[in-house]
Order: C-alpha cells, then structure tokens, then sequence
C-alpha cells in the first residue's frame, strides 16, 4: 500500500512530505489507518538532537485511526476497530509487563531505530528502508504496527480528541496522579504548561491538591492552566516559590512535578528547594540525553527525605490507563476538547511544530486525508 508521510533525514532538518510503501502485516502485525496524529513535543528531542534516532524515519508517536487488516495470529483486532496507538507496545509477558509496569516493556527498546520487533522496517522508499518512531510513524497516511502497540477503543469515541490520550495526557496526568501520587490537599508545583504540563494540571486537580500553582512565562498558557484546574499562577520560578512560601506557611510543596520543554539543572534546582520534607520532585521532561541535568545535595536530599522521581509516560501502563482516562472523558472528568489549539494537513508538519515552539500551541493535532 502506498502512503504519504513526514520523514526527517538529519536533526535540525525539516520534515520531508514523501510517498513511501508500506510493508504488509505480518502474523501479529496490523495494517492501520491514521485519522489524526497529535503533535508532540517528544518528536522535538530527536528532531533537535537530544536523543538520537536512525534515519531515514517516520516521525509521529500519537495517534487514533482504525485498523484496515490483522495478520493471522492477531486475535483481539479486528478490521474496522478503532484504536488509540500506545507509544510503548505492551507485550505482557516480560518482567516489567507482569510486574504492572508496562511501560518499560522490552518491546520498546527499538524505538528510536525504527523497525518492528521482527526485525523489519515498516516503510520502504527512494533511500531503502524506512523506520517509524517509537515503531508507530504517526505522520503517516498509514502504517503497520505490531498489535501489541494498539489499544482498541469504543467506535463512537471522537478519534482526534481520542489521539492525544496515546501519549501527551496519560503522561502528564500520570506525572500528578501515579508518579507525584498526588492527595486530597496537597500542595503541587508544576513547571511547564505545555501538552504535557497542562495534562499533570488536570490529572493533580482531579486527585485533589488544595494549592496548585502553575509556573510558565507566558501568559496564555497560565490561562489555560487555570481552566484545567490551577488554583495559582506565576511566571518565573522564584515567584512560585513566594507562593509556596506563602500558602504552606513555609512547608513546601507536597510535590513538584517539571514538565518543561527542556529539562536543565536550573529547573530541577528550583523544584527541590520549593518541596517540603518528605516531598517527591517529579521529572517528566527531557533534554539533551548525554548532559547532566540534576545537580544537588545528597545530603539535603537524605536528611530532608525527599525523593526524585522519574516518570515515563506518567508512570502509566498504556492497556490499562488509555480506555480509563477515555472513560474519565465521557463522564467530563478528563478535559479533552480544550486541548486541541490547531489543526494542520500533514504537509504543514513544519508549521505546526514552528507554531508549537512559538508557544502558540496547546497541542496541535495532523488531520490525514486518505
């Protein structure tokens, strides 16, 4: 089958709009159609050198759409299943899958290489084999993926509003609610309020903080922030760090949560010094993959008890959480509509994610045509 998609042959380049073929499915792969692909900021750690990849590859990791054909030993899809795609596929069997942490299944390790876990790359084209990214390739037409990288959902959920839940809402609103464990009545700092952060706002609003302060320089996204859940605002570090002062009568934050475009030393700093004793600092973003970003006392860190915690895809496991935050949407309990700011034709990739680094998104959303 032929499709149309956004390939990216070095970082710092701009997307190239190609026509490509893709593989037919194997046993436990499906052919799918891409609907709608969320524009998420991940794709800009690779596309900016931060983490490294094997070109030529297909970018996208976020997606809704339907599946088109099932390979033989495909039991539970079917033609004609709609489906969220899960940026980390779920095997089930390996130590981290039953062990109730499917999101760090070994069938991810081929990510950022790009072929299918059989060892075959999903597209072909003018320059040989193409990879997908996290083994998705999103920004394309269509694709095939192995089952255990899909998630199917009810037929009459929306599938643009439905897309952004494969990665940009269970990871921050996991942040607040798995990795933060967040309380009824707990302080929160959140720095960031992008697609990732605004979620983590959602998700500690609904698990119950009494303070939350979003923390982003730009006004427009400390407005957002409020319609999501913040009960407070600022715009630099130091001024949340005031608030915190202030609101906890000196304590801290139960809980500090950092989902900045791009993770530094300076960030992380300030999350420790505004997290009370015995609070977790929570570190969502990333960065340049080589660079060392935390820089503290381990000696504040023991005698004060608090806790670093990493969080991948906001420590949720992606069979699980992805139908249960869709669920929590329908009651009106998970905002998903308000996120989306734009939506683009695929060959407008370049702008969106110009538009996204402009902060003149939330989350901006690729509507295929087929």
């Amino acid at each position: 089958m032929k499709t149309i998609a956004a390939v990216l042959y070095e970082a710092g380049k701009p997307f190239e709009i190609e026509e490509l073929e893709v593989v037919k499915p194997d046993a436990n792969e499906v052919l799918v159609r891409y609907d709608y692909s969320g524009l998420c900021h991940s794709d800009l750690h690779m596309v900016k050198g931060h983490l490294p990849f094997r070109p030529p590859m297909v970018f996208g990791h976020e997606a809704a759409g339907e599946i088109l054909e099932v390979g033989s030993k495909v039991s539970r899809l079917a033609p004609g299943d709609h489906f969220v795609a899960s940026f980390f596929p779920v095997c089930g069997r390996c130590r981290w899958c039953v062990t109730g942490n499917s999101r760090l299944c070994d069938m991810g390790a081929n990510g950022l290489d790009g072929f299918l876990p059989g060892g075959r790359f999903p597209f072909q084209g003018k320059n040989g084999d193409y990879g997908s990214m996290m083994t998705l390739g999103t920004f394309s037409q269509y694709a095939t993926v192995h089952e255990n990288s899909v998630v199917r959902i009810d037929d009459d959920l929306p599938l643009d509003k439905a897309a952004l839940v494969g990665c940009g809402v269970p990871t921050g609103w996991g942040s607040a609610v798995n990795s933060a464990g967040v309380r009824p009545g707990d302080t929160v700092v959140i720095y960031g309020i992008g697609g990732i952060g605004v979620n983590a706002v959602q998700g500690a609003a609904y698990a119950g903080a009494q303070h939350l302060i979003a923390v982003d320089p730009e006004p427009a996204k400390l407005e957002a922030a409020k319609k999501f859940g913040a009960t407070h605002t600022a715009g630099s570090a130091a001024e949340a760090q005031d608030l915190v002062i202030e609101l906890t009568r000196g304590v801290g934050a139960d809980s500090t949560i950092i989902t900045v475009d791009e993770l530094t030393a300076q960030v992380v700093s300030d999350a420790a010094a505004a997290t009370s004793k015995g609070g977790t600092i929570v570190v969502t973003s990333m960065g340049q993959y080589e660079t060392d970003t935390i820089s503290l006392s381990g000696v504040q860190l023991a005698l004060w008890g608090k806790r670093i915690q990493g969080s991948l895809y906001g420590g949720c496991n992606p069979m699980y959480d992805i139908p249960k935050i869709l669920s929590l949407y329908r009651t009106g309990h998970v905002k998903l509509d308000e996120l989306i700011t734009n939506v683009y034709t695929l060959d407008r990739v370049n702008q969106g994610y110009d538009d996204l680094m402009a902060h003149k998104n939330i989350r901006g959303v690729i509507a295929h045509e087929h």
